[in-house]
Order: C-alpha cells, then structure tokens, then sequence
C-alpha cells in the first residue's frame, strides 16, 4: 500500500472531530434534548475514551521496540499485553467513543450529524490498519486478531479473563 493512501481517511475524520469538539465548547454543554441519564452516560464514555486514547502512548514506549527519539507509532514488536490484550486498536476505539461521547454530552442534531460521518469513518480507517499490521506482523498478527477484539473492549475484558482463568488452571 503506499504510504500516503494509510491518511486519507484520517484527513477527513480528524477535522471533523475537532469541528465536534469546537461545536460543543462554543455551544457549551447545552443538553439539548434534556435527557440528564444521558447526558451523564455520555460522560462516562468520555472517560472510557480517555483511557483508552493515552494508554497505548505508554505501551507502545516500552514495549513496542520504539527506537530512541521516534514516536510511539513506530513500532517495529507487535504488542499485546496491557490494553493491546483487551482491545486491538484502543486509540482509534477511543476516538468512536470520544465522538458518541460527544453527542450524548451535548444531544445536538449537529454534533450527532458530525458524529455519524466521523464513526463510520474511523471503523474504516480501522480495518484499514488491520490489513497494514497483517502485512508489517503476517500470521503472528493474524493469530492475534482471532483472539483480541478490534474494538469490543468490554469482549476484550471477557476474552482476557477466561485467558488468564485458563492459564491458572
């Protein structure tokens, strides 16, 4: 694949993210549609975001055979322990829920309009970078995705722990 082809999609999502993001600072927490459950369930998801998107920095650091003084994307070791054991692509899954985040948060027709270009988006941009690691890691990667999640991290979680219950016995 060539390179430039891997950011296609992310010039498209990534600004209409910030556009989300924007919207709801300028508008402010308006809760449009006044539904307080809702409101409060999308700031969870926030939250889940979060983790999700500035775990894999420290990760990937240490444990993904990142040279002295690249980035924490340039991996040369497939990693998958920690949140790599849980989900497969966390930040990209942090940005989906990030962006539902938004929507909850503020129930705006405008921010849910944004949202539901940015969400398609950024799956596709995932199976995307599935296919990329199949062709850095081969079958090692393939072996990984049969048993780590894309982007179900709550399956993750379960997978995990029938792993680690099965290793103790």
């Amino acid at each position: 694949m060539k390179e430039w082809r891997k950011y296609v999609l992310s010039c498209i999502w990534v600004p209409l993210l910030v556009v989300q993001i924007i919207l709801v600072l300028i508008c402010g927490i308006s809760n449009e549609a006044g539904l307080e459950v809702v409101l409060y369930l999308g700031w969870v998801i926030w939250a889940i975001s979060v983790v999700l998107g500035w775990m894999p920095i420290f990760v990937l650091k240490k444990r993904g055979g990142v040279k002295k003084g690249k980035s924490y994307v340039h991996t040369t070791t497939l990693v998958k322990t920690g949140i790599y054991s849980i989900v497969r692509h966390p930040q990209y899954t942090a940005g989906i829920l990030f962006s539902l985040a938004l929507i909850l948060i503020s129930q705006s027709m405008l921010i849910a309009a944004i949202g539901a270009i940015v969400i398609p988006l950024l799956y596709i941009d995932i199976l995307m970078a599935d296919k990329h690691e199949v062709e850095k890691f081969g079958d090692e990667y393939r072996h990984y995705m049969r048993k780590v999640p894309r982007t179900n991290f709550i399956l993750g979680i379960v997978r995990l722990l029938r792993r680690r219950r099965e290793q103790t016995k």
